[in-house]
């Protein structure tokens, strides 16, 4: 009871913010990885799938969804906080109807990127396939709702874009290629092509309020610092600097935007000193660990590795900043949410 409750103050926090500001936001239509994917990757063929316990084990009905967590995941709140729903349908999935997607829709699947390449390595949905879904959603919508309506809530509907990590961690540090052909520096040029270019279309597509995410402090994963363990476990700095030099580029390319595009409200999500704040003080925030992962050892379990019979899965994800070895708890989550909304969306969301 005690986590639900604390969850429970959170999200009444989270609402009192926007109170303040909210707008007419009909929607909210996701494009991402697994930090907001809520279950396509369950309708392809790859091995990135989490639609099996102890995943969603604190979710409604104690059931795994496809999200990687142990509840809700990020937007799931976002959604929440604007009034809309209180979690977000997975575009693939059969189970929801156009009455479930006309007020917002998740794209994301676990384990792709912004270079199609990354998708590749895993066999996940692309960005651009997503996009070609969103394009589908459209139609759809204005088939169910009528063209002018479904138009007014493309248009006023809020756009959440959460990618990356996968790019660095999945492909480029991981995979022969990329590394080859890129310096690091060159690589981030070349996604943040890739995110700027995406985002131009929206905008040609009727969106004008976005949210561009970035990257968490990645070398503070416990899959990494387990990696890193010959050394003592600490976080891997290199990868924490790429992450900041990253959010660096995408807060410029955001501004840039921003006076480009006639109309737009685009905004940068930044999580990383949210999360590194949680990391190096997770008592100030509730948690009794921030280093291993809830789900088995807590070193490099996530996926199919994250079995319910692992004896060592913690009992209380409440206290644990991480579910599996990447993916945040459903609690972390919640915490980033409301940081959004008091850092971004009080400003973002005013007429």
């Amino acid at each position: 009871m005690a986590h639900k409750t604390i969850v429970g103050v959170l999200l009444a926090n989270l609402l009192l913010q926007l109170q303040i500001v909210l707008a007419n936001v009909p929607a909210v239509i996701v494009f991402g990885d697994s930090s907001v994917d809520t279950g396509n990757n369950n309708q392809i063929p790859t091995v990135v799938k989490s639609n099996f316990e102890p995943y969603g084990r604190d979710y409604y009905g104690g059931q795994p969804t496809g999200r990687f967590s142990n509840g809700r995941v990020f937007t799931d709140f976002i959604s929440e906080a604007f009034g809309i729903k209180l979690t977000m349908p997975a575009y693939l999935d059969p189970a929801h109807n156009m009455t479930d997607k006309a007020t917002g829709v998740c794209f994301a699947s676990a384990g792709t990127g912004y270079d199609n390449a990354t998708s590749d390595v895993l066999s996940v949905i692309p960005l651009w396939k997503q996009l070609e879904y969103y394009k589908n959603y459209r139609q759809e919508l204005k088939d169910y709702l009528g063209q002018e309506k479904a138009e007014t809530v493309l248009r006023e509907a809020f756009y959440v874009i959460s990618l990356g990590t996968n790019d660095f961690l999945e492909n480029y540090y991981a995979v022969p290629g990329r590394s080859s052909e890129y310096s690091v520096e060159e690589y981030r040029y070349f996604l943040a092509g890739i995110a700027g270019g995406f985002i131009k279309i929206l905008y040609g597509l009727g969106a004008r309020k976005i949210s561009l995410g970035g990257l968490p402090p990645m070398g503070c994963l416990p899959l990494e610092r387990t990696r890193n363990l010959f050394f003592g476990g600490g976080c891997i700095e290199e990868y924490n600097n790429v992450a900041k030099e990253f959010n660096a580029q995408m807060q410029g390319l955001v501004s840039k935007l921003n006076d480009q595009l006639s109309g737009i409200q685009l905004l940068f999500s930044d999580p990383y000193d949210i999360l590194l704040q949680m990391i190096q003080n997770p008592k100030s925030f509730g948690f009794t660990n921030a280093r291993e992962s809830c789900c088995g050892t807590g070193y490099f379990e996530m996926g199919y590795t994250c079995d319910k019979n692992n004896p060592f899965t913690c009992p209380d994800a409440n206290k644990y900043i991480f579910w599996d070895a990447f993916h945040p708890t459903e609690r972390t989550n919640s915490i980033v949410a409301d940081h959004l909304v008091k850092t971004n969306l009080s400003g973002f969301l005013v007429p």
